[in-house]
């Protein structure tokens, strides 16, 4: 995993957003492997490991954001070999779709804050790029997701699910701009979910989550005997997304039926306190709907704990075939989902034991920082020497 010798250590930048610590995460990563990476944010979006400058305060205001996003771009233009974006966002970004269609004249100062942000959308990659900055963006999720492509693609999805309730209208085309724009760069694209390869560029990496150090989480699967109920768990950053309400009719399908089992909703708590509450449970239902599994399911299988998820077949074929060979999880979609947790209530108590173990071993092996910076930095060195980044399907091996 060294890094190539260089007469200084490479300066990575990743900003401007630090999704669940995923950016961070991989800063801190590819420090360890010698480069000299560093993770500034405009604000702190998710839970999980910190950046190591966030560049605003809660309750701060719009030109106090503004000129953090700018403070950003100086550093990516003064001191960063490779910036690395995070969220498909770069640091003039925002408003992540400047259109005008949901401005009203009853509203005047909406118009010129818009118009600002359409001006500048974007406008720092061309300029980055003319200054011999390699560039790399990570997609996780709904930065890059589309409504329409959704529904032409997926039988099951968020978008079918929840529709024009969840996507912004107009979004779908912004999101295809930005992609566009990234990757006239010349920006090496990284997906955290394998859907999202269906709407980037074939040149695109499928890169597994690296925001969990397993070495700083102390494995806890099911008890090996035990005859107290099995405590199920979901915890969901948006109910709708999630599928939380097929999750819900589950339980109470459940409980009406006479099993006997204890179920918690996670909602809201800080990032140190929601672990606590995962090591206490003995099975995760993630989500029903996205067709993978999220960061969440990567911190609680790392703690040992079984992981009921819906994985879309069709996307499977962007992993790593041993990774796909790998994976742990018990199988549900909205409509089987209470058998899937009945089926699991049903389990011995040493198998559901052993589901726990191996799913510690698969984030060990598929979701272990280190080496998934070191395919990151192998990557950021090929395109320094003018070759195009390769296409992997999982972690280097």
């Amino acid at each position: 995993m060294a890094l190539p010798e260089r007469d200084s250590p490479l300066r990575i930048l990743h900003c401007p957003l630090n999704v669940v610590g995923q950016s961070a995460a991989l800063a801190a990563a590819q420090r360890e492997l010698g480069a000299d990476a560093r993770c500034i944010v405009i604000e702190e979006s998710g839970h999980g490991m910190r950046a190591d400058a966030c560049l605003t305060q809660p309750g701060d205001g719009l030109l106090a954001r503004e000129m953090a996003r700018y403070r950003i771009l100086w550093q990516a233009m003064r001191w960063a070999d490779v910036v690395h974006f995070g969220f498909g966002q770069s640091c003039l970004v925002p408003n992540a779709f400047p259109g005008f269609g949901d401005l009203s004249w009853r509203q005047p100062w909406r118009w010129p804050v818009r118009l600002y942000s359409r001006l500048i959308w974007l406008k720092d990659l061309p300029l980055l790029r003319a200054m011999g900055k390699t560039l790399a963006v990570s997609w996780q999720g709904d930065d890059a997701r589309q409504h329409d492509r959704s529904l032409e693609l997926f039988d099951i999805s968020i978008a079918r699910e929840l529709g024009d309730t969840y996507y912004v209208p107009g979004s779908d085309e912004w999101k295809r701009r930005g992609i566009d724009a990234f990757t006239r760069s010349g920006a090496k694209h990284y997906a955290f979910n394998p859907d999202l390869l269906h709407v980037l560029p074939e040149s695109a990496s499928f890169l597994p989550y690296s925001n969990v150090d397993v070495r700083s989480l102390v494995q806890r699967p099911p008890a090996l005997d035990s005859n107290a109920p099995l405590i199920f768990t979901h915890a969901p950053s948006h109910r709708g997304a999630k599928g939380t309400a097929h999750v819900i009719a589950a339980v109470e399908q459940l409980r009406a039926e006479g099993l006997d089992f204890r179920f918690t909703l996670i909602e809201g708590l800080p990032h140190r306190e929601a672990m606590a509450r995962y090591a206490e449970c003995d099975v995760v239902v993630d989500q029903l709907l996205a067709g993978w599994y999220g960061g969440l399911a990567v911190e609680v299988m790392a703690l040992g704990k079984p992981v009921i998820v819906y994985l879309r077949d069709g996307d499977l074929g962007f992993l790593d075939p041993a990774m796909r060979a790998d994976l742990p999880h018990i199988p549900a979609q909205p409509v089987s989902i209470a058998r899937a947790m009945r089926q699991v209530i049903a389990m011995p108590r040493p198998a559901l034991h052993a589901l726990g173990l191996r799913s510690r071993a698969f984030v060990e092996r598929w979701h272990d920082p280190l080496p998934l910076a070191a395919q990151t930095l192998a990557d950021y060195e090929k395109a320094r020497r003018g070759g195009a980044c390769r296409t992997s399907s999982g972690a280097s091996r």
